[in-house]
């Protein structure tokens, strides 16, 4: 066996000082932003029952981190906030009126493959809006995602938001059966159009729907392309989707964020998982959806309770990484002020009554426990870049002193 005890698994990192002061304010700045909002903070269990991630097939197994209990139930480390949150909502808080607005941050754990600053286990924020089915609740939470990102210092953002009513509908239109469905939605989320033109082709699918399909896979903008697509579908669940979206976008223009979003209705993860809106964000120099949600108002009944859900989440060590390649990262100041004091009685006393002074004051300080001179001192403060040099000593004896 390999002698591991200087390195870390794959998929985990340590996070250094600097980066580990951006990430607190981050959360920090994020838990005032939510709050400002009127979401409350929950916190559920690093781990849970195998169950609440596998009964609906929430989540593939193999994507868990699992292990046995020592009554020998399987349980599994935390896979993301959304699922818990669901289950806290339908348990613990289900005597709570709607809509319920909760939010979190913590660490969340995936056996998957990593890389390109993908991480096994990795920060989340997210939000959640429980209760409220209607265009005005997605866009809410659509606006406070894009919010979030700005909030963390990202400038460049886009937002793709898709709607996955609008493939259902087209779906029972050209009377596809679910395994065809799942097969043209898969090509179409992956933007594989050799593979899209095969599977109509394949399916006899009529000149009228190819166009769609075309347009579906390169078509975006905001309301050019609902007025494109308005134009050609007929069945009443893909225009529902549309209205949808029209709404959301209307929202959003009055939060003044519409420049920030982008319609893309090839869009079309998880169609069991997300029952309306969908979206993610992205940012330049990193290859992954830093923002991610949309409407899923099945999964809370799943654990015995009707309810309507809609939210997001926000990878924040893929913000960490955003912000260290677009050279984002605020300047790091380790400390602001060291206090040095001359032998003495009293000295120590009043450079620790000093120090306190300063750091009510919000400055960062470190007492010299290296009985340096003063010299030393000012020396020391110039090579690791501190501002402030205070040294305690006795004050001399005035010369009307010494006269007398």
């Amino acid at each position: 066996m390999g002698n591991y005890r200087f390195h870390t698994p794959d998929g985990v990192i340590d996070i250094l000082p600097q980066d580990a002061s951006v990430k607190r304010r981050i959360e920090s700045d994020l838990r005032e932003l939510f709050s400002g909002y009127g979401y409350s903070e929950v916190e559920t269990p690093g781990i849970e029952y195998y169950d609440v991630y596998s009964s609906e097939n929430f989540v593939a197994t193999e994507d868990l981190y699992k292990m046995t209990d020592m009554d020998g139930r399987i349980i599994s480390l935390r896979y993301d906030g959304t699922i818990p949150v669901a289950r806290l909502a339908a348990t613990l808080m289900k005597d709570e009126k709607p809509p319920l607005r909760l939010s979190y941050i913590g660490n969340m754990y995936r056996f998957k493959k990593t890389g390109g600053g993908k991480l096994r286990e990795f920060s989340q924020a997210g939000v959640e809006l429980l209760g409220i089915q209607n265009s005005e609740a997605d866009a809410e939470v659509i606006a406070l995602g894009i919010q979030s990102v700005l909030q963390t210092g990202i400038t460049d953002l886009q937002v793709s938001i898709g709607q996955v009513e609008f493939f259902k509908g087209l779906a029972d239109e050209w009377g596809l059966s679910a395994e065809d469905a799942s097969e043209l939605s898969t090509a179409i989320d992956q933007k594989d159009i050799v593979r899209i033109e095969k599977t109509a082709e394949r399916l006899g699918l009529s000149e009228d729907a190819k166009e769609i399909l075309d347009m579906i896979s390169g078509k975006f903008g905001t309301y050019d392309v609902l007025d494109a697509f308005e134009a050609k579908v007929k069945n009443e669940t893909s225009l529902g989707a549309l209205k949808n979206l029209r709404e959301i976008l209307d929202v959003l223009s009055d939060y003044e964020l519409l420049q920030y979003v982008s319609i893309d209705l090839g869009m079309l993860r998880s169609l069991d998982y997300y029952t309306g809106v969908i979206f993610k964000g992205f940012t330049y120099e990193v290859g992954f959806p830093i923002l991610g949600g949309g409407r899923y108002d099945k999964v809370i009944s799943t654990f015995g309770r009707e309810m309507s859900a809609v939210g997001f989440s926000l990878g924040i060590n893929l913000i960490l990484t955003a912000l260290r390649r677009q050279d984002k990262l605020p300047e790091f100041v380790e400390v602001d002020a060291i206090v040095g004091y001359a032998e003495g009685e009293g000295m120590r006393k009043a450079a620790f009554a000093t120090a306190k002074e300063l750091r009510a004051m919000g400055n960062k300080v470190v007492v010299d426990t290296e009985h340096r001179s003063e010299a030393e001192l000012d020396a020391y403060a110039e090579e690791h870049g501190i501002d402030q040099v205070v040294f305690i000593e006795e004050e001399e004896d005035s010369e009307e002193d010494e006269n007398t």
